[in-house]
């Protein structure tokens, strides 16, 4: 589950758009071995605050964070 998902940025979003960002989410911890939870954070808020500036496509987000 997306660290933040009962966040405030988080409730702003659709359910299709708060899965989009948790599959990107869970892809890119896998990719990057991502294992302490101040990291998993930093990593979720980078991915919110992103796609609410804009970047709303799933391979973008990825691309942009990897």
């Amino acid at each position: 589950m997306f660290p933040w998902h009962n966040s405030r940025a988080a409730n702003a979003l659709d359910s299709a758009d708060l899965a989009l960002c948790q599959r990107v989410f869970h892809h890119l911890v896998a990719a990057k071995r991502i294992h302490s939870e101040a990291e998993r954070e930093e990593l979720a808020n980078r991915i919110l605050q992103s796609f609410q500036h804009g970047v709303k496509d799933e391979d973008a987000l990825m691309r942009l964070l990897m």
